[in-house]
């Protein structure tokens, strides 16, 4: 199935062509993510055959010199049948997972942005499945089905009811207590898996303060805390930023006491404005796809669904595929 299969890392950057004889949705990152460290051309990986790319593989970090973070790409040429995609896939995760995961250590994450509709179309619907099929063979599951979302301009943006006002943050713990008290009753997968697994809500909400927030380039001032008008008591947060590729909303949260009094869809209102309001041409955001009330807020302000994305996770070390 693997005869002639030449499997490797890329030798540099000018290899990039090389990599993009298959395609993905993020193939127009790599250049600038290679350029600035997120990549490195050992953590790409290609299966090649007469000088043709039959599937490759690679992981992203959010900082130069930082570990592999995220594994994002996993293709396999789709003129391959199931058998053979199936065997290229193999050697491709058993190979590049040894060179790339240190051994002993579980993997990162496997993130894939998919269609909107990807269950409903037949081949890409196959190619999801094969590909985690494979990573199961790893040791991988699933933890979460997201919605990707986004706004554009001329989409109204709700006007303040007066019923909050809004200030900045003043400081890390300032937004992290906020953060750790919003973890009560979550319904997202990530943080309910690290809750979960014994880390504590304030630990949770450092580690993603510290591993997350604190690297954006874009101003923090941005970020705004609501409060109720009439008692000062704080309702929730908002966390518009810029990563290294788009405007995001990147964090929103409402405290327990203050849901269900629709006050979400004031606070993403006003992180949608501070952003629309310094030029973009978009906003994203994400939401876990169960997360059903904050899917309808997103909806309610205009964001549509421009794709879904499904998150794999290893809970112990990974297996290399027989």
């Amino acid at each position: 199935m693997t005869d002639g299969l030449v499997v490797r890392p890329l030798t540099g950057s000018e290899e990039l062509d090389l990599f993009l004889g298959l395609s993905y949705t993020l193939d127009h990152e790599l250049s600038d993510d290679l350029a600035s460290g997120r990549r490195l051309p050992e953590w790409m990986w290609v299966a090649v055959r007469d000088g043709r790319p039959l599937g490759r593989i690679a992981w992203w970090t959010h900082t130069a010199g930082a570990a592999p973070y995220l594994l994002d790409f996993f293709d396999l040429a789709p003129e391959l049948s199931a058998e053979e995609a199936a065997g290229v896939g193999r050697r491709l995760l058993a190979e590049a997972s040894a060179a790339v995961v240190p051994a002993g250590t579980v993997p990162p994450e496997y993130s894939r942005f998919l269609s909107p509709d990807w269950r409903e179309d037949a081949v890409e619907r196959a190619g999801v499945e094969a590909r985690l099929d494979l990573l199961a063979e790893t040791g991988a599951r699933p933890l979460v089905e997201r919605l990707r979302l986004e706004w554009r301009p001329g989409r109204p943006v709700a006007e303040p009811s007066g019923r909050l006002r809004f200030r900045p943050v003043r400081d890390r713990e300032d937004l992290v207590a906020l953060m750790a008290r919003t973890l009560e009753g979550t319904l997202d997968a990530h943080s309910r898996a690290e809750l979960a697994g014994g880390l504590a809500a304030r630990e949770a909400a450092e580690r993603q303060y510290d591993g997350e927030f604190a690297r954006y380039a874009s101003p923090r001032d941005w970020w705004r805390i609501a409060e109720r008008a009439d008692t000062g008591d704080p309702v929730g947060f908002v966390v518009p930023a810029r990563n290294s590729y788009n405007p995001i909303i990147a964090y929103i949260g409402v405290l327990p006491d203050h849901r269900g009094h629709g006050y979400i869809d004031e606070i993403l209102a006003e992180g949608t404005r501070i952003l629309a309001g310094t030029g973009v041409d978009r906003v994203r955001a994400s939401t876990d796809v169960g997360n059903v009330p904050m899917a309808a807020a997103f909806a309610r302000a205009g964001y549509a669904v421009f794709q879904r994305q499904i998150d794999c996770v290893w809970d112990a070390p990974g297996a290399s595929p027989s």
